[in-house]
C-alpha cells in the first residue's frame, strides 16, 4: 500500500512521515495555506532519502513552469489538480519522472482516465482539497489497469474502511493528519500510516497490491543533487 503524505510545508515534518514509512511527500505550489516556494522546498528534499518520492502539486500551471519547478527543487514527480487538457499531461509527463492527475470523484472525466499520459490516476473528493470525506461508491469509475491513488477526507479512523472497499494502490492524506493547515500532527500521522498498512495486509485477494515501485528514472535535462552529492 503507497501512502502519500500531502501539504508538506516544514522540515520537521518531512523527516517524520519519512521516519513513520510514508511513501510519498507532497508539496503545494498552487494558492492554499499550504503552499510553499520551491526554495524551501529544495532545502527539505535534499535532507530526505532518495528513495522517497517528492511531489509538487499544482493546479491549471502552465506546463513549463511545472517543470521549471520540479527541476529547481529536485521533485521527482509532478501532481496535477486541475483541468489540465491530456495535451499539457503527456507535455509535463515526457520531461518528468512520473505524472499523478488528480479527478474529482464522479467526474465524468475519469472514465476516460486509461487514456492519460499520467502514471498514476487520483480520485479526490467532488470538493478537491477541502478535507471533505466522499462516498467511496464513487471512486469505482476509476479506470482499470491504472494505479489508483484514493484521497479526500481519508483520516486515521476511517482510511481501513476506504482501502477495504475502494482497494486503491494507494491512498493520499493532508488535512486528516493535521494539527493545523501545514502543520501535521505526529500521533495522527503515525496512526494514518499504520492503519493503512493494516487494511491492505487484511485484504488478500490480491486487489490491493503491495508494490510501491515507481522506478527513478532518468530524464534528459533534470539534474537532482542530494546531501551526498553535494561539495560541502
Amino acid at each position: 500500500m503507497f501512502v502519500k503524505i500531502c501539504g508538506i510545508t516544514n522540515e520537521d515534518d518531512a523527516l517524520l512521515a519519512t521516519a513513520l514509512d510514508a511513501d510519498a511527500l507532497g508539496f503545494v505550489f498552487a494558492a492554499s495555506s499550504r503552499q510553499v516556494h520551491p526554495e524551501v522546498v529544495r532545502d527539505i528534499v535534499r535532507r530526505l532519502p532518495r528513495e522517497i518520492h517528492t511531489i509538487g502539486v499544482f493546479r491549471n500551471e502552465r506546463p513549463e513552469r511545472i517543470v521549471e519547478v520540479v527541476n529547481r527543487a529536485g521533485l521527482h514527480g509532478v501532481q496535477m489538480h486541475g483541468h489540465e487538457p491530456p495535451a499539457e499531461v503527456e507535455w509535463v509527463r515526457k520531461r518528468v519522472q512520473f505524472v499523478i492527475r488528480a479527478y474529482s470523484a464522479g467526474d465524468p472525466a475519469l472514465a476516460d482516465a486509461s487514456q492519460s499520459a499520467a502514471d498514476i490516476i487520483l480520485v479526490d473528493s467532488p470538493d478537491p482539497g477541502s478535507g471533505k470525506v466522499f462516498d467511496w461508491r464513487m471512486a469505482e469509475g476509476a479506470p482499470r489497469g491504472k494505479r489508483i491513488l484514493l484521497a479526500g477526507g481519508l483520516t486515521p479512523e476511517n482510511v481501513g474502511d476506504a482501502i477495504k472497499l475502494v482497494r486503491p494502490w494507494g491512498v493520499d492524506v493532508s488535512t486528516g493528519v493535521e494539527q493545523k493547515p501545514g502543520r501535521k500532527d505526529p500521533t495522527k500521522l503515525h496512526r494514518f500510516v499504520e492503519a493503512a498498512r493494516d487494511a491492505a495486509a487484511d485484504v488478500s485477494d490480491g486487489a490491493v497490491t503491495n508494490s510501491i515501485d515507481l522506478t527513478v528514472e532518468e530524464v534528459p535535462g533534470v539534474t537532482r543533487p542530494w546531501d551526498w552529492q553535494i561539495d560541502r
